[in-house]
């Protein structure tokens, strides 16, 4: 059987506030154990561990998590509770939750869109002026 990979994200004390703000966000998702230095929690079954590590290291975009939405409703969902009290927007898709860590809230039609023989390249250029995505805008770029 093969391992399960899951991501450890340092947190300067506010692991255990990270786990319970993402479990609100994220269907089927709860905290599995808290130690108090270590959070282990699932979002819709992915495995992470939320470390109180302390200040030495911060978030950045080298790493981020890709949120794939099927619908206009989904990537509302997501960006807006994801920039809520503190986060920040960014562009094609790209915002940080409050706790500096990046995602991006991706339409999965996207890779479809832009393959487009004829309309692959319009696709490309209203999503780059873009912060959150707009399906209805990319479909008919």
């Amino acid at each position: 059987m093969a391992k399960q990979m899951y991501p450890c994200l340092w947190f300067d004390g506010q692991a255990k506030a990270a786990a319970d703000f993402y479990c609100t966000i994220f269907p089927n998702s709860k905290i599995l154990n808290d130690s108090g230095m270590v959070v282990n929690f699932e979002l819709d079954g992915q495995k992470f561990m939320g470390l109180n590590g302390g200040d030495r290291y911060k978030f950045n975009e080298a790493v981020s998590f890709v949120i794939p939405c099927k619908d206009q409703e989904e990537i509302d969902h997501y960006w807006y509770k994801l920039i809520a009290d503190g986060g920040e927007e960014s562009m094609c898709g790209w915002c940080k939750d409050k706790f500096g860590l990046s995602w991006q809230v991706v339409p999965t039609i996207l890779g479809e869109l832009m393959s487009h023989p004829e309309k692959g390249q319009r696709v490309v250029q209203a999503f780059l002026k873009m912060r959150k995505f707009d399906i209805e805008t990319l479909q008919n770029a």
